[in-house]
C-alpha cells in the first residue's frame, strides 16, 4: 500500500509538473462587450508569477439603461488546457461612475459604485506575442449609487493583447 501511495503521489507531482506553464510578465490590449450594451475596456496584465496574474482594466460602458466609466481590478489564476490553450479563474472587484441623464423621464442622474466580481474565461495563445481572450465577469453591486446596488451585471468581453 504504501509502494502504490508512493507512486500515485509521484505520477501527480510529474503531472503538475508538467503541466507548469509560463505567462508573460506583461499584457496591454483591449477589452470588448458587456451584457446589454457596449463596453471597451483598456486592459493591463502582470503576471505574479508562473500561474497567477493581476488583471486591471479602465474602460467604458453605454448600455440600454445608463453609460458608465469602470475601474476593476482582478486576482486569476492561469491553468493551461492544451497546446497554447489556457483557461482562468479569478476574484477581484472595482469602482466607477453611472450616469442616467440620457435616459428620457429618468429622475436618477447617477453616482458612484463599488462592485464585486467573478472572472472565468478561455484564452489562446499566439506563438507571436499576442493572445486573443473570452471571458464571462459576474459583477455585483456592493456599495455607493442605489440604481446599481444589489444589481448582477452579467459581463462577456473578448480581449486582445500584445504581451511583453
Amino acid at each position: 500500500m504504501k509502494i502504490l501511495s508512493s507512486f500515485t503521489f509521484i505520477l501527480l507531482f510529474a503531472g503538475v509538473t508538467l503541466n507548469a506553464q509560463s505567462i508573460s510578465d506583461h499584457a496591454l490590449g483591449l477589452r470588448l462587450g458587456d451584457s446589454d450594451g457596449f463596453g471597451a475596456e483598456i486592459s493591463y496584465q502582470k503576471s505574479l508569477g508562473t500561474a497567477n496574474r493581476l488583471e486591471v482594466d479602465l474602460g467604458w460602458r453605454d448600455s440600454r439603461n445608463f453609460s458608465a466609466f469602470k475601474l476593476a481590478g482582478l486576482y486569476q489564476w492561469v491553468r493551461p488546457i492544451e497546446g497554447n490553450f489556457n483557461w482562468y479563474y479569478g476574484v477581484g472587484g472595482g469602482l466607477g461612475s453611472a450616469d442616467f441623464s440620457n435616459i428620457p423621464n429618468s429622475e436618477d442622474f447617477g453616482g458612484l459604485f463599488i462592485f464585486g466580481a467573478g472572472n472565468i474565461g478561455v484564452e489562446y495563445n499566439f506563438d507571436i506575442p499576442l493572445i486573443l481572450s473570452l471571458d464571462f465577469r459576474p459583477e455585483l453591486g456592493l456599495v455607493g449609487y442605489d440604481g446599481f446596488s444589489d444589481t448582477l451585471d452579467f459581463d462577456i468581453g473578448l480581449g486582445i493583447r500584445y504581451q511583453f
